[in-house]
């Protein structure tokens, strides 16, 4: 048996010196030291030596355990130190080596023109509202003088939230013109920006939802003239004074007298061609609608108080989305909710 407990002993501690990782060392503590390992069975046989032969073969293998368990934690000391040496080497930062340079962001170009337009208005004394975008169908169309049986109000063109057609996703930020006319008596100048929806199908002009900037005027003697001075301030601004812009006579319920606002295609620049094809951004009209605006119908002036013989008004609402286009030169009203890294990365 002592030659047993010395052969034991002898090939553990090859065994431990041989180990490169802790898991191979456990391996060898589990085989030697384990409940069901070389030592136990040996123990095991002590029952069949003398009296006077138990006490001394006891005595050594207490001993080779305890040689073998305090080379256990020497070695696995050992191969710790090893791992945490080539972790701290593979996990080395050489300081000198430059850093990554870091993308910074930027505003996105429909924002970026939207702050244009805002800063214009500003400097002409307007003021920036909000108003939110579920709204009731009084205010997006009842008080607007849009009378019920109008196409706008038919479920083709408006997402409506209940049956009997009164909540709404506003389809226009005009609103929020009339919550400022209730509250607030004139002068009024207001600007008012936001998300609008309507049942357009996404192409390169239209988009189901998409943003409107609409301004009003309200004071004493305001006349289409002080309109079409704004309008042009904005797209003379915005364009450049070279902005070729004409304006059309046309019908609001909301306005009175009405027009509609037209610049010529930047892209096919009033020809409404391009290398022998049909301008796709214009379709090959040669223009491209930016706006409607009029003077306030005084029964929208009366139904919010204002007294219509004293006061007069004019509004009109942008697409934000077309207007980007153009003061941006790209054709296509989609991109702007594509998200592409490659397109917004030009502005």
């Amino acid at each position: 048996m002592r030659e047993e407990l010395e052969r034991i002993k002898q090939q553990a501690l090859e065994a431990m010196q041989a180990a490169q990782d802790i898991a191979a060392l456990d391996a060898v503590r589990v085989r030697v030291l384990g409940k069901k390992g070389e030592l136990t069975a040996v123990l095991k046989q002590m029952g069949k030596l003398s009296a006077e032969e138990r006490p001394v073969m006891g005595q050594l293998a207490n001993t080779v355990r305890a040689e073998l368990e305090a080379e256990l934690e020497t070695r696995k000391t050992e191969l710790e130190a090893n791992a945490l040496e080539a972790r701290l080497a593979a996990e080395a930062v050489d300081v000198t080596i430059p850093g990554k340079e870091i993308s910074m962001g930027h505003q996105h170009p429909m924002n970026k023109v939207l702050q244009e337009v805002k800063e214009i208005f500003i400097g002409m004394g307007y003021t920036i509202v909000d108003g939110p975008e579920v709204e009731e169908a009084a205010y997006n169309f009842t008080r607007l003088n849009i009378e019920e049986g109008h196409p706008s109000r038919d479920r083709s063109d408006t997402f409506y939230f209940d049956d009997d057609d009164s909540v709404l996703l506003r389809t226009q930020t005009s609103p929020i013109q009339i919550r400022v006319m209730e509250n607030q008596q004139p002068p009024i100048r207001i600007l008012a920006p936001g998300r609008v929806f309507r049942k357009d199908e996404a192409d390169a002009t239209h988009s189901p939802m998409f943003h409107q900037i609409e301004g009003l005027v309200v004071d004493e003697g305001i006349t289409m003239g002080d309109l079409k001075g704004a309008l042009e301030t904005l797209i003379k601004r915005l364009y450049g004074e070279d902005a070729v812009v004409r304006f059309r006579p046309h019908h609001f319920p909301f306005t009175e007298p009405s027009c509609e606002v037209d610049m010529q295609c930047f892209k096919c620049h009033g020809t409404g061609e391009v290398a022998g094809q049909v301008c796709s951004t214009c379709h090959g009209e040669g223009w491209i609608e930016l706006l409607g605006a009029g003077m306030v119908h005084p029964k929208v002036l009366e139904g919010c108080g204002i007294d219509s013989k004293k006061y007069s008004g004019f509004a009109f609402g942008i697409g934000l989305e077309r207007m980007a286009m153009g003061r941006l030169r790209f054709n296509d009203l989609r991109l702007i909710f594509d998200n592409d890294i490659r397109f917004l990365s030009q502005f």
